[in-house]
């Protein structure tokens, strides 16, 4: 039979174990240890089934990018009573807090003391005890991962609320979109090529992915606070293939942004507008 060799340290554990649970040779506790640990992949694989038909009865946490990174508006459960606020533009925390039963931040403002943004329920992001906070600072990916946490949701959030999902009236979604768009100009983020967009800006081009137009913003029109502006566009189509001006006012836009018929379309890849002879 094949000799295992075993460090002194190891064998002083296990004499340890063998004297205090009475075992009648170094083979029994091992034995007994080999048993403890099947019992506990056992209660693992519990626990993972347990997890999982809680987040199937939940459909919040479903299609989450992250475990342990939860913007507020759909947090409801906290691993170990304690939840870290951190904002996504500095990539700094906030505040963190305990909570002895399930939570809710339906409505939350507060001001990240580090980059003064005044952030709601629907931007700021909860970090819960599993989350290798320290790890992804080191790494220099903590900021990056917030960035697409709050990404994620915003997109989950607008295709929720062409599902029906929220109860929003129009006017609702148009502060909601609207909202989502202030965000993303204040922090400066250029949108992802392929996540449809949460809203636009001057001197950008778009493309419809439904109808397959695209256009340049070219100047918002209206400025009102808390609601989505209209903008005059450069529409190009098949009729228009060198643009026709005209407006992009808030319903439409508002719809655009809601159904995620609309992509951001990246200049730098020589992505020019349709011609005449575009299939």
């Amino acid at each position: 039979m094949a000799t295992i060799r075993v460090r002194d340290w190891t064998k002083e554990q296990i004499e340890e174990i063998r004297e205090a649970e009475s075992h009648s040779s170094h083979d029994s506790v091992i034995k007994a240890l080999l048993k403890d640990r099947e019992l506990a992949q056992f209660a693992g694989t519990a626990t993972e089934e347990a997890k999982e038909s809680d987040c199937s009865a939940s459909p919040q946490h479903a299609d989450t990018l992250f475990d342990d990174l939860t913007v507020l508006a759909e947090l409801e459960h906290v691993d170990n009573g304690v939840v870290f606020f951190w904002c996504p533009n500095c990539a700094s925390e906030i505040a963190h807090i305990g909570f002895d039963d399930d939570m809710s931040m339906s409505v939350i403002e507060i001001e990240c003391q580090r980059c003064l943004a005044r952030l709601d329920q629907y931007v700021v992001v909860g970090i819960e005890v599993g989350y290798p906070i320290e790890e992804r600072i080191v790494e220099e990916t903590l900021e990056e991962d917030l960035k697409r946490c709050v990404v994620d949701y915003w997109d989950r959030s607008l295709e929720a609320v062409a599902a029906g999902d929220h109860d929003d009236d129009q006017i609702e979604t148009e502060r909601r979109v609207w909202k989502y768009n202030e965000y993303l100009q204040e922090f400066g983020w250029s949108w992802p090529s392929d996540v449809p967009v949460v809203g636009v800006r001057p001197e950008q081009r778009y493309r419809n992915t439904v109808t397959g137009d695209r256009f340049d913003v070219l100047e918002s029109i209206t400025d009102t606070r808390g609601a989505v502006d209209d903008y005059r566009i450069r529409r190009y189509s098949d009729e228009h293939p060198d643009g026709d001006t005209s407006v992009l006012d808030a319903t439409e836009l508002t719809n655009l942004v809601v159904s995620r018929s609309l992509s951001v379309v990246d200049t730098d890849r020589n992505e020019s507008p349709p011609s005449r002879d575009a299939a």
